[in-house]
């Protein structure tokens, strides 16, 4: 069963007579109610387009967030091959927030991490909601300092509302454990690849996306703080996240303008969540786009291509 957003209802409202014209047509003349169910399809067609091509920074928080919409573990299942998990920071713990381990990405060895929300109530539990402690940027940075010494590309998938804030987290050091992460992305002597996939928020996301090149899906937000956090702080009042939203430029198309990413994935019509299949295809192709771009740069000149970008975000406005 297809799950409707808030501002869907129009569309939700079509869709539904839709499906009463074809069950209507599976029992009787299908012919004398053919030419009303084209109609009705195009109608509703045209209005999911002309919907997504014009939606605001808060609704693009809502499909961010779609429960449907493909997240970690989908994506290492439809674009790699021979995917080995690898668990455990060797200090502490392991954290299922934060997943990864080395895969073959068409045809080439790679080191694959990123966040997993999880999909039904248990997952999300066991993966905290793609929160990560300590140990999870940890193990991230494990897997970056393999993925180094071995000269395999590295490609993040970035779908986390924030590092996780609870008490057991800052006493194991979670502002340290974020900043080495950060470090460890910026030092690695191979290309690194990151893909704001839903929801990249605060240094939870950059942990892992201080990369060469950064990709965010078309319905993505990237940003130093929620929308609810923001209004939280500046309001006092989580009822104006709308108007944080707009002001926060969060999108993919205010950060491309901003220089904060590199290029911007097209989502299908109504958003990943309604085609995941071909939301991720696309991912892989620019993915692989990005690698491209990459090859054949020594150590060195990644490290400076890749610590120019990030010093220059803001500089050329």
């Amino acid at each position: 069963m297809r799950s409707y957003l808030d501002f869907e209802k129009p569309v939700a409202e079509l869709e539904a007579k839709l499906e009463e014209l074809r069950a209507m047509a599976a029992q009787g003349d299908a012919v004398a109610i053919g030419d009303d169910i084209a109609r009705l399809e195009g109608k509703a067609r045209d209005a999911l387009l002309q919907l997504y091509a014009n939606l605001s920074p808060s609704q693009k928080t809502q499909v961010a967030r779609h429960p449907l919409r493909p997240h970690f573990s989908d994506y290492a299942a439809s674009l790699f091959e021979e995917f080995d998990p690898l668990a455990g920071d060797r200090k502490f713990g392991d954290d299922y927030a934060i997943l990864g381990g080395l895969a073959r990405f068409r045809g080439r060895a790679v080191c694959l991490i990123g966040q997993e929300k999880g999909s039904t109530t248990e997952t999300r539990i066991k993966h905290n909601f793609g929160m990560a402690r300590p140990e999870g940027y940890r193990k991230a940075v494990r897997l970056m300092e393999l993925a180094d010494r071995f000269s395999l590309p590295v490609i993040s998938l970035v779908d986390t509302a924030g590092a996780f804030p609870g008490l057991d987290a800052e006493e194991r050091g979670q502002a340290e454990a974020i900043a080495r992460s950060t470090d460890a992305c910026l030092s690695l002597g191979v290309p690194n690849v990151a893909v704001i996939i839903g929801e990249g928020g605060s240094g939870g996301a950059i942990a892992i996306a201080t990369a060469n090149r950064v990709l965010m899906l078309e319905h993505a937000i990237y940003s130093v703080i929620s929308p609810e956090g923001a209004a939280s702080i500046l309001w006092r009042d989580t009822a104006k996240a709308q108007e944080a939203a707009m002001n926060m430029k969060i999108t993919a198309q205010d950060l491309l303008r901003f220089h904060v990413i590199d290029s911007v994935i097209s989502e299908p019509p109504g958003g990943a969540h309604r085609a995941p299949e071909a939301a991720m295809q696309a991912a892989g192709d620019a993915i692989e786009a990005a690698l491209g771009e990459l090859d054949g740069m020594d150590p060195a000149a990644l490290r400076k291509a890749r610590r120019e970008k990030f010093l220059a975000i803001g500089r050329n406005l």
